[in-house]
C-alpha cells in the first residue's frame, strides 16, 4: 500500500470515527461506568493484529492518548476493552491513535467489522494465490539446476533462469508481502517491535540476496540464488496465516458468533400501518415488529400476534423448542422457529438478558490468563533476542561466504518468530470459552479456567442451588388474634423487597389469595438474614427472615421455613416444601468421582441441611451459616491449602462468591450484569457443571502440550538454522507449521460439550 493510498484511508476511517463521538452512538458499542458518569467502556475490534506484540503496541498507542484510562487487548480474538473518560477524549482520538500505527478499529457490534473481516479475508486469498502461482513457476525453472550437474547446464541458460525467476518474485515481493513489510515499517517508525519485523527483514535479505547475485553473477553473492526459498516461505507463511486467521474465526470466533446473534434490521411498523425496514440502533421501547421464521428476536418483547415455537438454547439452557402465543414473553437472541409473529418491544440492547450475556462474554474475550500474561511480557525480549541471534549468526558463518551468512541469518529470523508461544494460552482458553458458552455457560474471567484445574473443595449453597428455584408454601401458623390470611399479607408485603427462593414463594402465595395492600416504608434487606421495614400506619417494625433475625429462639423442625416478627414478638412461621433438583444427587457423585470434596453451606436451619445431606449422601454439611460464615469457612479451607470453588444463586451469595478461587452462579432470578461469579449458568440446572471442570482440566493440558510444542519446536530449529542446517523455506514450513499446530490442538476444544454425569470416571 502506497503512502498515499494509506492516508487516503486513514482519512476515510476518520471520516467514519467522527461520527461515534456522538453520545447518542455510544451506547451501541460502549456503556457507563456507574460510579463515574463521565467514565465509558467500549468493545472494540482490531483489524490488522497478527501477534501478541501487535496486542501490545496498540495498549500502549491507547494509554498514551490523554483521557484514555485502560487498556486490554487480545492477541488470539482481536478484541479489546477501552475505558475512556468523556471529558477529556472522544472515540476518534484513541481510534485515531491506533491508526497511526496501521490497525483499524471497528465498534464490536458494528456489521461493518464483518464486511472488514471478508475484505481482509478475500485480499489474503488473493496473496497467498499469487505467492502460490509464482512459487510454482520459479520451483519449475530452479529443478534443472538442482537436478544436472554444474557442467551440465550452459552459463547463459542458467542466467536465463536466473533472470525469469526474479521476474517472478518481484510481484511475490510488491503484492504478496505487503502486510508483513508494512507491518514491519510502521514498527520502524514508531520505534516499536512485533513479529512481522524479523520475518520481513528475512523476505528483504533472501530477495536482496539474490538480486545481487542475479545482476552480478560473478560477484560475492553471484554463486547461488534464493529465489525458490523466497517464495516458498512467503507461500508458507501466507497459508499459515490464512489458516489461523480461517481456524480462529471457527475457535474463538464461537463467541463472537454468539454475541453477533442478534440480526441487522427489523420490520417495524410504520405510522402510517406499514412495515419499514430499520436498522437495530433506530428501535425503541413499544415499537411492534414482525419476526418471521428462522430469524432471531432483536429485543426482549411480548407476542402481541401469532403463535410459534421458540429456541431458547442459547439463553436458558432449554434445548427444547419451547411453544409462546400471545401475551407472552420472548428473550433477545432466541430464534423464531414456526410462525411469523408481532412482538411490542419491552427492552432494548444492554437491558436485555441477550445484552447481559454479551456484556460478560465480551469482558471474557479480552481477560488474559496468567500464562498468557507471561507470553506477554516475554514476546518484546524474545524478538530483541530473535534479532541479536541473526546477527551473531551472520557474523559467525561471514567466514564461509556472505551469501551463506545472509542465509543463516534469513534462517534464524523466520524460525524463532514466537508466534506458537504467543497463541498457547489465548487459543486453548477462547476455544473453550466458545465451547461453554455455546453450552449455556459464561466464562466471565479467562484465568478461572486455569484455575479451575486447580480445584480440589466444591462448596454449594442450598436454597435454589441444591433445590429447585420454586417452593410452595405447605403450612401457616401465626400469632392468637392474627389470621393466617392477614400474616401472608405481611410477609409477602416484606417479601416483595427480595429476591430469595423463599420470598418468591411468599409473594407468589398471596397473589393467590387476598389482593389487601400494605405501604412499607424504611425497607432494608440484609443477605442471608431476611428483611425488615416499618409500617407507618399500624406503627409496627416488621421483619421476615430467619428464626435468629427475627430474634426467636432456633426451631427444631427439619422443614425449611421463614419467620415473621413484630415489636411484640413473634407474629407467625410459614413452612415450605422443597423439591431437590433430579441432577444433585448425579452431580455430586460425578464430582467426587473427579476426586473433589464437597460440602453444603446453607442459610437454613441446621436441621433442614441435615436433612438434604442424608438425601444426597453428604458427609458435611452446615447449616445456619451468615453470608459472613460462610465467607469464613471459604477463608478457612484456602488458608489450610485448598483450593476452592463455591457454587451459589447469586442472590445473597456475593461476598462468598467473591472471596472463593473460582464461583458459579446458576439461576435466572439475578440480573447477569450484577453477578460476582466467574462462571454463569444461562440455564437453571447443575448439569454443566461437571463437564466445565473436565473440560477446564482438558483445557490446561492443552495449554502445557501448546507450550510444550512451541519449547522444543523452538530449541531444535534455533541450533540447526545458527549452524546453516535449516534452509529459509524449510524455515517458514516449520514457523507456519509451528503456529497452525498450536491452533489446531486448541480447536478440539471447540467440540460440542456432552453432560454425561454417569461417564465420568
Amino acid at each position: 500500500m502506497t503512502t498515499h493510498a494509506l492516508n487516503a484511508d486513514l482519512e476515510a476511517m476518520a471520516s467514519k470515527w467522527s461520527l461515534l463521538d456522538h453520545v447518542q452512538e455510544w451506547s451501541d458499542f460502549s456503556q457507563p461506568n456507574p460510579k463515574s458518569p463521565q467514565s465509558w467502556t467500549s468493545s472494540v475490534v482490531f483489524e490488522g493484529m497478527h501477534c501478541t506484540a501487535c496486542a501490545i503496541n496498540i495498549e500502549e498507542a491507547l494509554l498514551s492518548v490523554p483521557g484514555v484510562q485502560s487498556a486490554q487487548i487480545s492477541a488470539a480474538s482481536h478484541r479489546g476493552r477501552v475505558v475512556w473518560s468523556a471529558d477529556q477524549t472522544q472515540p476518534s482520538e484513541w481510534m485515531n491513535a491506533v491508526a497511526q500505527l496501521g490497525y483499524r478499529t471497528v465498534p464490536a457490534n458494528d456489521a461493518w467489522a464483518h464486511e472488514v473481516r471478508r475484505e481482509d479475508a478475500r485480499k489474503m486469498l488473493w496473496r497467498l494465490g499469487v505467492a502460490g502461482l509464482c512459487m510454482m513457476q520459479v520451483m519449475m525453472y530452479a529443478a534443472p539446476v538442482y537436478m544436472s550437474d554444474p557442467q551440465d547446464m550452459a552459463p547463459d541458460m542458467l542466467q536465463l533462469l536466473r533472470w525469469a525467476s526474479w521476474v517472478l518474485s518481484l510481484p511475490v515481493l510488491f503484492f504478496s508481502c505487503m502486510p508483513f513489510f508494512t507491518t514491519a515499517l510502521r514498527d520502524l517508525k514508531q520505534r516499536k517491535i512485533s513479529m512481522d519485523l524479523p520475518v520481513a527483514l528475512g523476505m528483504l535479505v533472501t530477495l536482496g540476496v539474490s538480486t545481487l547475485g542475479t545482476f552480478e553473477p560473478e560477484g560475492p553473492f553471484g554463486a547461488d540464488v534464493y529465489f525458490d526459498s523466497f517464495t516458498m516461505f512467503v507461500f508458507f507463511l501466507l497459508t499459515g496465516r490464512w489458516l489461523e486467521l480461517r481456524l480462529r474465526d471457527k475457535t474463538a470466533g464461537a463467541l463472537e458468533a454468539v454475541m453477533n446473534r442478534l440480526p441487522d434490521a427489523v420490520r417495524r411498523k410504520s405510522k402510517a400501518g406499514g412495515w419499514e425496514i430499520i436498522t437495530l440502533r433506530h428501535l425503541r421501547l413499544n415499537d411492534l415488529i414482525q419476526v418471521r421464521p428462522g430469524e432471531a428476536f432483536a429485543a426482549d418483547a411480548q407476542i402481541v400476534s401469532g403463535k410459534t415455537q421458540v429456541d431458547e438454547a442459547l439463553l436458558t439452557g432449554e434445548s427444547r423448542p419451547l411453544l409462546r402465543t400471545q401475551g407472552q414473553h420472548v428473550l433477545a437472541g432466541s430464534l423464531n422457529l414456526t410462525v411469523t409473529v408481532e412482538v411490542q418491544v419491552e427492552s432494548l440492547g444492554k437491558e436485555t438478558r441477550f445484552g447481559q450475556m454479551v456484556a460478560l462474554m465480551e469482558s471474557a474475550s479480552v481477560s488474559k490468563p496468567s500464562m498468557a500474561l507471561l507470553a506477554d511480557r516475554v514476546a518484546k525480549p524474545f524478538l530483541w533476542g530473535v534479532l541479536l541471534a541473526a546477527a551473531m549468526a551472520a557474523l559467525w558463518g561471514w567466514q564461509t561466504g556472505p551469501a551463506h551468512a545472509l542465509m543463516v541469518a534469513v534462517s534464524v529470523l523466520i524460525v524463532t518468530c514466537p508466534c506458537a508461544l504467543s497463541l498457547a494460552t489465548p487459543a486453548a482458553m477462547l476455544s473453550t470459552a466458545g465451547a461453554l458458552a455455546k453450552a449455556g455457560v459464561l466464562v466471565r474471567r479467562l484465568q478461572a479456567l486455569q484455575i479451575l484445574a486447580s480445584v480440589d473443595t466444591v462448596i454449594f449453597d442450598k436454597t435454589g442451588t441444591l433445590t429447585q428455584e420454586d417452593f410452595s408454601l405447605q403450612r401457616t401458623t401465626a400469632r392468637e388474634g392474627v389470621s393466617h390470611a392477614q400474616a401472608l399479607t405481611w410477609a409477602a408485603a416484606l417479601a416483595a423487597f427480595s429476591l430469595h427462593p423463599v420470598s418468591r414463594a411468599l409473594v407468589k402465595a398471596q397473589a393467590n389469595g387476598t389482593n389487601a395492600q400494605v405501604h412499607l416504608e424504611n425497607v432494608k434487606e440484609f443477605a442471608g438474614q431476611g428483611v425488615q421495614a416499618t409500617w407507618p400506619s399500624m406503627a409496627k417494625e416488621l421483619r421476615l427472615g430467619s428464626a435468629a433475625f427475627c430474634g426467636l429462639p432456633p426451631t427444631q423442625d427439619d422443614v425449611l421455613h421463614a419467620c415473621l416478627s413484630d415489636q411484640d414478638g413473634w407474629l407467625a412461621t410459614f413452612e415450605f416444601f422443597e423439591t431437590v433438583r433430579a441432577e444433585a444427587a448425579p452431580t455430586l457423585r460425578a464430582l467426587e468421582r473427579l476426586g473433589l470434596q464437597v460440602r453444603v453451606l446453607s442459610g437454613d436451619g441446621q436441621a433442614s441441611v441435615s436433612q438434604l445431606a442424608q438425601r444426597l449422601g453428604l458427609q458435611d454439611a452446615m447449616g445456619a451459616c451468615s453470608p459472613a460464615e460462610k465467607l469464613r469457612q471459604v477463608k478457612l479451607a484456602q488458608s489450610k491449602g485448598h483450593c476452592v470453588a463455591m457454587v451459589g444463586d447469586g442472590l445473597n451469595d456475593g461476598p462468598v462468591l467473591a472471596g472463593a478461587d473460582v464461583s458459579f452462579a446458576l439461576g435466572q432470578a439475578l440480573p447477569l450484569a450484577q453477578s460476582k461469579a466467574d462462571f454463569v449458568f444461562m440455564g437453571s440446572d447443575l448439569k454443566p457443571l461437571v463437564a466445565t471442570f473436565m473440560r477446564s482440566q482438558k483445557t490446561l493440558q492443552i495449554v502445557r502440550q501448546n507450550l510444550i510444542w512451541a519449547a522444543v519446536y523452538n530449541f531444535a530449529c534455533v541450533p540447526l538454522a545458527m549452524l546453516g542446517y535449516l534452509p529459509a523455506w524449510l524455515a517458514g514450513l516449520g514457523m507456519a507449521c509451528s503456529s497452525l499446530g498450536v491452533v489446531l490442538n486448541a480447536m478440539r476444544l471447540s467440540k460440542t460439550i456432552q453432560f454425561d454425569l454417569e461417564g465420568v470416571r
